[in-house]
């Protein structure tokens, strides 16, 4: 574990987080189509060898590869009775690359499902599968926990109130959020407002922003206003942001970031400067855009 704890840490400086995984195991030769968060289990050097590139280009955390790692994803690949199995190894695998000076951020996603009435999904099962992945992941050696890519504010909810219940360490939460017209919602219509001051009254150490399909001119945009709404709040919570390589073109059926990685710097650094000190990469990224940013 680093010797300053990640509450300190976050609040001093630019805090580095990687780039994208799955991008990454393709490139490593893991097919499209097979259940990355298995990985952890059946190659885990190539998991390990993605979280040294990060480090080894100057992020200051990372990821476990447990994006899908809930009972309820895992399901669908035939693999509900591995949910503790294959979050606690993602978590060893980060930690020893980690060494004693850099964090692991336990990564939570969503199920893919919605709650009741509109989806499938029970509040109290929800809770139960959030919280059994956050327990493998402390038990693997995570420093803290990040709730990513939500669109729903009723299950990112539940996921912070899922990973308070059985642990102290902590909680990033970051939804993902696309263009409405001036204005910036998720998929489910949720507003910045509406997300923002419920995560901060549910007490998360962080907050912010990941995903999306948008330039990097929309996340300087989103940046401003993210801050603007945090700054009327009154309050003094992190703010984070995991950028897309700018959006994608479709070539032969196939999604290809062509940001450059100083352009990808250039946007992470005019986001630092509107108030966000947690900086990484989402889909599209890689070492050498998140090497770029750090100044590597």
């Amino acid at each position: 574990m680093a010797t300053i704890e990640l509450k300190d840490r976050i609040k001093q400086g630019v805090f580095f987080l990687d780039g994208a995984m799955g991008t990454q195991l393709a490139a490593h030769g893991i097919e499209v189509g097979h259940c990355n968060d298995y990985q952890n289990i059946e190659s885990p050097d190539i998991v390990e060898a993605i979280h040294r590139a990060y480090f080894n280009a100057g992020s200051d955390a990372v990821l476990t590869n447990t994006f899908g790692a809930n009972k309820y994803i895992l399901t669908r690949h035939g693999l509900a009775d591995k949910v503790c199995e294959i979050n606690k190894a993602a978590a060893q695998i980060a930690r020893k690359a980690a060494g004693d000076d850099k964090y692991v951020l336990g990564d939570i996603g969503p199920t893919g499902d919605f709650l009741a009435p509109l989806g499938l999904l029970k509040p109290d099962e929800l809770k139960e599968a959030f919280s059994h992945q956050a327990k493998a992941l402390e038990a693997g050696g995570v420093d803290g926990f990040i709730i990513e890519t939500m669109t729903a504010l009723e299950e990112i909810v539940v996921a912070i109130e899922a990973v308070k219940s059985v642990s102290s360490l902590p909680v990033f939460a970051s939804m993902s959020y696309d263009k409405a017209d001036d204005d910036f919602r998720t998929m489910m219509g949720v507003s910045l407002e509406v997300a923002i001051a419920k995560i901060v009254e549910l007490g998360a150490d962080a907050v912010g922003f990941n995903c999306g399909k948008m330039s990097l001119d929309d996340y300087r945009r989103l940046a401003k206003k993210y801050a603007s709404v945090v700054k009327d709040l009154n309050s003094e919570i992190t703010l984070l942001a995991e950028v897309n390589a700018g959006l994608p073109e479709l070539v032969d059926d196939q999604a290809v970031y062509n940001v450059t990685a100083q352009e990808f710097a250039r946007a992470l650094k005019d986001i630092n400067e509107t108030g966000f000190n947690i900086l990484g990469g989402c889909c599209g990224t890689d070492p050498d855009l998140i090497k770029a940013a750090a100044g590597r």
